[in-house]
């Protein structure tokens, strides 16, 4: 026997129980060829496009936009194929076409002009654009995302080409036969729905998908029904965690953020959140306040923003309160201890700290009782908070959605050789990695990353222990706050200072380490290597802190090593970081960094054929064309192979029996 038989005999032998198994699914030495041959293609196929996309802070119709046109990379295909036959109107109205088909078709039919004319040629443009789109794929794969009652059709459209009379006369044939059945417009949509689905083959979204703009709830929905998502986790995004699992501090800012923002279609809406107990206690309790500094930074009805403004005033008073309780109640997590509503002197409308006074911006505190105890909650306030802590938790879209960003999310993500997280990895000053305590214990870079994830998962698992259970949702709170949680990263949260007193220096939030060493490539090398990133092409991704590209700040930091995206997604930044978010494509050809204009409406998108348009900045190219062998899935694929073979070879030498 030879040593390449005796190897393959030990290694048969080691690895028995696998092949056991794998010869249940490839039961004869013809299926598992077969497979061998497939996977080894499939490896030479080109890399599937990624998307990055961060902090889109509930601007639905933006993100909505960006997947439905790829990025821009749907009107690019479209420019290729067409731009030395049509007209630029024709095309502009192609690509809306594709990204909002149901609705761009109803105008179409509403002019009742010839409509069998438009569907044949229509087919036809649509045809080629989703044989474009779909080059990279296998057929199955692209069989895989056609819709079942078209699937055939589509499959022999893409796949017969019209070189001779014979098959133009049966693609045409087809073409007749879906517009004679009234079929087209169901056919056009469908064609559509598979090249948005095929231009981005994984979607990755940085966190913060809540707060601000009006629809986070709808993003969620969005992501529900998408081919292939993950989510790394935001500090928005766990303060609403928090709020689902029933932290009434965590309620508090979700609802001072939706108030603040005027986005009440998100709780009442999306969520079925009953706002009428606190309505009822604004009306009460404050009902002669002009509650000036808190009416909604967003434009709403003009009868709605008074009662507004004074909700999100009675709210941002209680969560003073609880917040100063949970702090109170764990030291250990080392958050700022300055006295915010205990440092007022109500009867000077001051506030003192350090031995300073700062005039208040607002002198009335109708829910406060006692100035020697101001952090006691009235007894409608307690009222009010069960019935608002009883709504969040019994909210069965707001847990379902949680339930998605558990499953597909995490604190950090690694995937091609990037690193993918929301804001920071805790650093000392000197880039060494920082070590942060969790439930008495300390822990640094991955495994800190790795140990919050399982408590913020013990916060919803219903086996988890009552006073861990308790001890994870209180956490949650830090985790949108902390000094040290890698969610957030600064000195303290001037939530108190900002509203009440507007002072420069008192507002001021020191950033963590993280954020003063983050341009230095040794100290991102470090981070890579602490989570074991390999490859000479290896990133750091993440967002949280926009990047003030009208200041002449740049995205792309410590020599490329790392890349920031988030540019500004939700309106409220737009006018500092001087564009409308980023999205970071991965193709097959390097890293490309497509910078947003402001996005004006679906519905102009759909009656004037209005586009987001972005500018491309080229972050890196390879020298060679990626493909699939270059991937995390390729690597998984050679492991496979190499199975597939060892199961052959014991096929074959008669160490297990065919099927």
């Amino acid at each position: 026997m030879s040593n390449h038989d005796m190897n393959m005999a030990s290694r048969i032998e080691a690895d028995r129980r696998i092949l056991e198994l794998l010869s249940q699914t490839f039961p004869t030495q013809d299926s598992a060829s077969t497979e061998i041959i497939n996977l080894e293609a499939i490896l030479r196929l080109p890399k599937g496009t990624e998307h990055f996309v961060a902090d889109i802070h509930g601007e639905h119709e933006a993100f909505q936009h960006i997947l439905k046109n790829a990025s821009g990379n749907i009107r690019r295909k479209v420019n290729e194929l067409f731009q030395d036959t049509l007209e630029p109107e024709v095309i502009k109205e192609l690509c809306t076409l594709i990204y909002y088909p149901e609705e761009k078709l109803e105008l179409i039919e509403a002019k009742d002009e010839d409509s069998d004319e438009f569907y044949s040629t229509t087919l036809q443009r649509l045809v080629l654009v989703l044989r474009s789109v779909s080059s990279k794929y296998t057929r199955s794969r692209v069989r895989k995302a056609l819709p079942r009652q078209f699937a055939y059709i589509i499959e022999e459209l893409l796949h017969e080409k019209a070189d001779d009379d014979d098959k133009t006369a049966y693609l045409q044939g087809i073409v007749d036969s879906i517009i004679q059945t009234d079929q087209a417009p169901n056919f056009i949509t469908a064609m559509c729905q598979v090249i948005q689905q095929l231009s981005i083959d994984q979607l990755h979204i940085l966190g913060d998908i809540w707060d601000r703009g009006p629809g986070a709830h709808i993003i969620m929905d969005t992501l529900l029904q998408y081919h292939n998502f993950d989510i790394t986790w935001g500090n928005h995004d766990a303060l609403w965690m928090g709020a689902a699992a029933g932290n009434d501090c965590c309620i508090c800012n979700v609802l001072r953020f939706c108030l603040r923002f005027g986005n009440m279609d998100t709780l009442e809406d999306g969520y079925g959140i009953n706002l009428l107990p606190l309505a009822q206690l604004a009306m009460e309790a404050y009902k002669d306040d002009p509650a000036t500094i808190f009416l909604p930074q967003r434009k709403v009805d003009e009868r709605q923003c008074q009662l507004i403004g004074r909700m999100h005033k009675a709210i941002t008073i209680i969560q003073f309160k609880l917040e100063r309780n949970m702090i109170e109640k764990h030291p250990e997590w080392v958050i700022d201890r300055t006295d915010t509503l205990g440092g007022i002197d109500i009867q000077r409308g001051v506030y003192i700290v350090n031995g300073r006074e700062y005039p208040l911006r607002d002198t009335l505190f109708p829910t406060i009782d006692d100035w020697n105890d101001p952090y006691r909650l009235t007894p409608q306030e307690e009222e009010m908070m069960a019935k608002l802590h009883h709504s969040f938790r019994v909210s069965d879209k707001l847990q379902k959605h949680i339930k998605c960003i558990l499953s597909h999310g995490g604190m950090y993500n690694i995937c091609n050789g990037n690193l993918l997280f929301h804001a920071s990895v805790p650093l000392n000053d000197d880039g060494s990695l920082k070590e942060v305590q969790l439930m008495g214990r300390k822990y640094s870079g991955k495994e800190l990353m790795n140990r919050i994830g399982i408590l913020v998962r013990s916060a919803f698992n219903t086996d988890t222990p009552r006073e861990e259970k308790l001890a994870a949702r209180d956490y949650l709170l830090y985790l949108w706050c902390g000094p040290e949680s890698p969610l957030f990263d600064k000195s303290r949260m001037t939530t108190f200072q900002r509203y009440l007193i507007g002072d420069k220096d008192l507002i001021h939030e020191e950033k963590g380490a993280y954020f003063r060493l983050r341009n230095d490539e040794n100290v991102c090398n470090h981070i890579l290597d602490s989570f074991g990133v390999q490859g000479e092409h290896r990133h750091i991704i993440n967002g949280h802190v926009p990047v003030h590209v009208s200041a002449g700040e740049s995205p792309i930091k410590a020599n490329g090593r790392l890349m920031v995206i988030d540019g500004g997604f939700s309106q409220h930044y737009h006018s500092t970081t001087g564009i409308a978010g980023y999205t970071l494509v991965y193709h097959s050809r390097g890293f490309e960094l497509i910078q947003h204009e402001p996005f004006t409406s679906k519905r102009d998108a759909i009656q004037n054929g209005s586009d987001i348009h972005g500018s491309i900045q080229l972050v890196e190219l390879s020298g060679h064309r990626l493909r699939v062998r270059d991937t995390d899935r390729g690597r998984k694929i050679h492991k496979q192979i190499a199975e597939l073979r060892e199961l052959l070879y014991a096929y074959r030498h008669g160490y297990i029996r065919t099927k």
